[in-house]
């Protein structure tokens, strides 16, 4: 197989240091190059970065001469996998679709374009239909997808066999997110030991809006209610959320917990290379998914649930869940994705 030449946008950042980390040894997809702002170009990857949240850089890598952010100055690739902060992202990722690569983008800022995938590659792999949609009305032959923000991928896994099952009239979120969520030095040590910080800007309303949207068809978005109350804890890694579903019809919780634990996807059934075997792992002991014991199932890419149950005010189910929020949350997601676009013959 030829296989995938990638650069990382963003590279020195700490998303970015989890897209090589993810890439070490792949079998599809190699790293061409890595690229960042302006203060780091023209400097060894390994002495231009701080190793914040990974063991090592891989050789290759680390001797990569760190290029400008720019479609002329990265190569000759086939995809972009973008760890840019959302104020930056917007023209530059246009900027590479336009010149004909691919971006697979962590940045909020093209998900709720209308022409735009918000790709979860186990939930809605038929959105990439888009793709030629987005092609044919901005007139490039590049793309962006975007995936969706950490908080919602780890709840909307779950939600897809419920959904497909049973219907859902409405869902109510109460998030424990970790303080890698925030990013870079992210939150200070002084406003989180100790302590939880009952608002994360701009959370809330990602998580209500691009649930819909990932859960509805290409065209339409999903039409039932979403609220949505997000926090931040002192964990590290793996984002813990009560999630309450109420749901069209009748839900057994024996039924329900069968079609969490069957539920497979497009990844599983082309056995891409990242693809956990079982997305979804159920767990019956009531004192489990925590974050420290279950974050790394099936490499970070599985969401762990547990304490399934009835909800009488909601009159569906209620359950917890935890995912890994910048493996699955983040880089390892967005791999994923390439992957599906390789095996769909659109890389």
């Amino acid at each position: 197989m030829v296989k995938i030449k990638a650069t990382i946008l963003g590279a020195t950042g700490m998303i970015g240091q989890h897209f090589i980390h993810q890439l070490e040894d792949h079998p599809w997809i190699t790293i061409e190059s890595v690229a960042a702002s302006e203060r780091s170009v023209g400097i060894r990857y390994l002495d231009a970065m701080r190793i914040v949240h990974i063991e090592h850089v891989p050789d290759d890598v680390a001797n990569l001469e760190v290029c400008p952010i720019d479609p002329k100055e990265v190569g000759d690739i086939d995809v972009a996998f973008s760890a840019l902060p959302a104020e930056v992202a917007t023209k530059i990722e246009e900027d590479f679709a336009r010149a004909g690569i691919t971006v697979i983008s962590t940045a909020r800022s093209h998900r709720m374009d209308p022409d735009v995938p918000i790709l979860i590659p186990e939930i809605n792999s038929d959105h990439i239909s888009l793709i030629d949609e987005q092609r044919q009305r901005r007139g490039w032959d590049g793309a962006i997808i975007t995936e969706p923000n950490c908080t919602t991928i780890t709840m909307v896994m779950p939600l897809k066999p419920i959904y497909d099952n049973f219907g859902i009239k409405s869902v109510i979120l109460s998030s424990m997110q970790a303080i890698s969520g925030a990013g870079y030095p992210g939150v200070a040590s002084l406003d989180i030991v100790n302590n939880v910080i009952p608002f994360i800007r701009n959370e809330e309303e990602k998580v209500q809006v691009e649930t819909l949207k990932i859960l509805g068809t290409a065209k339409k978005p999903a039409e039932f209610k979403v609220s949505a109350s997000c926090h931040r804890v002192p964990v590290i890694d793996g984002h813990t959320e009560a999630v309450f579903v109420g749901t069209e019809q009748a839900a057994e919780l024996k039924d329900v917990i069968s079609v969490l634990s069957k539920f497979r996807g497009e990844p599983q059934k082309l056995k891409l290379p990242s693809a956990p075997q079982q997305p979804i792992v159920v767990r019956n002991d009531e004192y489990r998914p925590q974050p420290r014991l279950d974050r790394m199932t099936e490499n970070g890419m599985s969401v762990v649930v547990g304490r399934v149950r009835k909800d009488p005010v909601l009159n569906g189910v209620k359950f917890i869940v935890v995912g890994h929020n910048t493996i699955r949350g983040g880089a390892g997601n967005s791999v994923l994705s390439a992957e599906l676009l390789k095996a769909k013959g659109l890389l």
